[in-house]
C-alpha cells in the first residue's frame, strides 16, 4: 500500500476533487456499458477535452500489444481488469508491419515484391476491431498510435564486435519458438523504419518526414485506419505516432530540423481532418521544446482567455518558454537545495533521509537535449497547428534527460524534481497556446523490472544478466550512463510513489488527462511464434499453458496502478 505525506494527500483532495467528478466512470454493469456508444465523441474547445458537454479529463494505460493477444478472451479479460483498476482509457498501437507473412501471430500491413498489402482477416484488423468492440463494452476509451519511431532490425545495428547481438537481433522475426518472439517489444512492430527501408533511398530515418513517396504510403494506411473507426465514439482521439524525431534506428541526415517534423503533422492532422471530422489529432511526442527556434505557427499576440488555476495551484504567466527563464528557473531551484543543506549543518533531508552536501559550484548552461530542439521536435510549435487538438508528452527518465542533476539531490528525488518541472512547463505551454495536453507515457524501471527493460532504440536489455529470460545474453555491455547497476535502481514502492506524486502534479496542473506506461497481465493463452509464452519461455509441445503480457521494463502489477489512480485522484470514482 503507498503512503504518502498528510500534505499530499489534502492536496489532492482539493485539488483533484473536479478532476475525479469530470472523468467517465468505468465498468462492466450493463448500463455503464453503453455510456461511451451514447456520448458524442471526444472534442476540443480550447484547452479542454469534451464529452457531451462536459469536460473530460482521463487517467489511462499502456497496452499497446492489445491486438497481438491471442484470443478474444484474453482480450477482453485484459480491458475487464483495466477497467476494473479505474483506467478510463487505454493507449495501444494500431500499427503492426511485417516484411514477410509470419506463420503465427498478428499482422496488419506488409510490403513485399514492391507492393503494400493490408491485412484485414481475422489476424489482421478485425483484431484491432475487437479491441474497440471490448473496450466500448467496459466504458474504455482507446488511444490508438498509427505508427512508432522505433523499429531496430539486423542490418541497422548490427555490432560485428559483440557476437551476441548478432544472435539476438537476427532471430526476431522467424517462425516458431525462437527466444524473443515478434511483438514482444514495443518496437517491434514496424514503424517509420519499415516505410524508409521499403521505399526509402538513402537510409536516412528523417526521409519519413520529408520524402513524397513514404509519406504518401503512410498516408495510405493512415486512410485505412482512420476511415475504419471514423464512427465509433470510444475512439479517444488519432496518435499520428509514438515520439516521432529525427533519430531513430536509422540514422538521421545531417539537414533533419524541427521544421520538418513539425510540416508533417501540419500536413497529417489536415490530412486526418479530411476524412474523420469526428476525432481530435493527437501528436504522441516526447514533448522536447525548442528554446529559440524560428516558429513555422508562431503564437498570436492578441490575448488568450485563461482558466483560473486549481485550488492550491500557484497562477502562471502564459508565454513560450524561453532558454533566459529555463536557466534562471533551474539557478532558483538550485540555490534552493543548496539554501536547505546548509541549515542542516552539512546536510540535507529528503523525505525522511539524510544527504551530504556538495560544495558549490557553477551552474552549466547548457539547456539541454530536452529543450535545445536536437532532438527535431519543437512541441510549442506543433501544438500551435490548427489542425492538432491534443498534445502530449512523455517522461521516461530512464531513456531521456530532463536537465542537469541537482547535486544536492538523490537520483530519484532529482528524478522527482525533474518530472515535477516538466509536467509544470507542459501545463504552462497548454495555456499559453491554449491547447489541451497530455501525458501519454509515464514510467519509471524498478529493480524487478531491470531484467526485463530494452530501450526503445534497442533490442539489448543493458541490466540483463539472467540467460532464463528470453532473448536476454548472460552478459550484456552497459548501454546507459546512470544508474550503472540493479541495485541502484528504485524498488516498486518508490516508483510507484513517485509516479503517484507526478500524477497529482499533472491533475493539479490541469492536463488532460495521464496515461501511465505500461499494464500488466497475466493468464494469457500462450502460443508459439506470438509475443505470449510462459513464464519460463518453453512452450510444451502439448497440452496448454499461461503467460504473461509483453514487457519492456516498465510492468507494474495492476495492484501499483490502480494505488496509483487512487492516492493520485483523492476522491476518484471507481467502478
Amino acid at each position: 500500500m503507498l503512503v504518502l505525506s498528510q500534505g499530499l494527500v489534502l492536496l489532492a483532495l482539493l485539488t483533484l476533487d473536479g478532476f475525479a467528478k469530470s472523468v467517465t466512470k468505468t465498468t462492466t454493469a450493463p448500463k455503464r456499458q453503453t455510456d461511451v456508444a451514447k456520448n458524442n465523441f471526444v472534442r476540443q474547445e480550447g484547452s479542454q477535452l469534451m464529452v457531451n458537454g462536459s469536460e473530460f479529463r482521463y487517467i489511462g494505460t499502456t497496452a499497446y500489444w492489445l491486438s497481438s493477444l491471442n484470443s478474444e478472451a484474453d482480450i477482453d479479460a485484459t480491458l475487464k481488469n483495466i477497467a476494473q483498476a479505474g483506467f478510463n482509457v487505454v493507449r495501444t498501437w494500431a500499427f503492426n508491419d511485417v516484411d514477410s507473412v509470419p506463420e503465427n501471430g498478428t499482422w496488419f500491413q506488409t510490403f513485399q515484391n514492391g507492393t503494400f498489402t493490408i491485412n484485414r482477416g481475422a489476424n489482421g484488423l478485425q483484431k484491432l476491431d475487437k479491441v474497440v468492440e471490448l473496450a466500448r463494452n467496459h466504458g474504455i476509451y482507446i488511444l490508438p498510435s498509427l505508427t512508432n519511431n522505433w523499429n531496430p532490425r539486423l542490418s541497422d545495428k548490427l555490432n560485428v564486435t559483440d557476437p551476441i547481438s548478432v544472435f539476438r537481433m537476427g532471430r526476431r522475426d522467424i517462425g516458431t519458438g525462437n527466444d524473443l518472439p515478434r511483438n514482444t517489444l514495443s518496437n517491434d512492430y514496424g514503424g517509420m523504419d519499415f516505410y524508409v527501408r521499403a521505399l526509402g533511398g538513402p537510409r536516412e530515418h528523417d526521409q519519413f518526414f520529408t520524402n513524397r513517396t513514404l509519406i504518401e504510403a503512410f498516408q495510405n494506411y493512415t486512410r485505412e485506419i482512420v476511415t475504419r473507426y471514423a464512427n465509433h465514439p470510444n475512439v479517444l482521439a488519432w496518435e499520428l505516432a509514438n515520439d516521432p524525431r529525427c533519430g531513430s534506428s536509422i540514422a538521421a541526415s545531417a539537414g533533419c530540423v524541427p521544421q520538418n517534423i513539425t510540416r508533417w503533422h501540419a500536413e497529417m492532422a489536415q490530412f486526418i481532418r479530411t476524412i474523420d471530422s469526428n476525432h481530435v489529432v493527437a501528436t504522441g511526442h516526447q514533448g522536447f521544446f525548442c528554446t529559440g527556434c524560428p516558429k513555422l505557427f508562431p503564437i498570436q499576440p492578441q490575448p488568450r482567455p485563461r482558466p483560473s488555476p486549481a485550488p492550491g495551484a500557484r497562477r502562471t504567466t502564459a508565454e513560450p518558454l524561453t532558454r533566459k527563464r529555463l536557466l534562471l528557473e533551474r539557478k532558483e531551484a538550485f540555490k534552493k537545495t543548496r539554501a536547505a543543506a546548509a541549515r542542516t549543518e552539512g546536510g540535507i533531508r529528503i523525505r525522511g533521509r539524510w544527504l551530504s552536501t556538495p560544495t558549490r559550484r557553477q551552474q552549466d548552461p547548457v539547456v539541454g537535449s530536452s529543450f535545445d530542439g536536437s532532438q527535431g521536435v519543437d512541441s510549442e510549435d506543433i501544438m500551435n497547428i490548427p489542425g492538432i487538438g491534443l498534445s502530449s508528452f512523455m517522461f521516461l527518465p530512464d531513456q531521456n534527460s530532463y536537465g542537469p542533476d541537482d547535486p544536492n539531490l538523490s537520483r530519484l528525488d532529482n528524478i522527482l524534481q525533474q518530472g515535477l518541472t516538466w509536467i509544470r512547463l507542459q501545463a504552462e505551454a497548454s495555456q499559453t497556446f491554449g491547447k489541451p495536453t497530455a501525458i501519454s507515457a509515464m514510467g519509471l524501471v524498478d529493480q524487478a523490472n531491470a531484467q526485463s527493460f530494452v530501450p526503445f532504440n534497442s533490442t539489448i536489455a543493458p541490466f540483463a544478466t539472467d540467460t532464463s529470460v528470453p532473448g536476454s545474453p548472460s552478459v550484456v555491455p552497459r548501454q546507459l550512463p546512470a544508474p550503472s547497476s540493479v541495485s541502484s535502481l528504485p524498488n516498486t514502492d518508490m516508483v510507484s510513489n513517485t509516479l503517484t506524486q507526478l500524477t497529482a502534479a499533472g491533475v493539479q496542473g490541469g492536463l488532460a488527462g495521464m496515461v501511465q506506461y505500461q499494464w500488466s497481465q497475466s493468464n494469457l493463452t500462450t502460443q508459439p511464434g506470438t509475443p505470449i509464452v510462459p513464464a519460463n519461455g518453453t512452450i510444451p509441445a502439448t497440452g496448454s499453458t499461461t503467460g504473461n503480457s509483453p514487457n519492456d521494463g516498465y510492468a507494474l502489477p495492476p495492484v501499483s496502478l490502480a494505488g496509483m489512480v487512487n492516492a493520485a485522484g483523492g476522491g476518484f470514482q471507481q467502478p
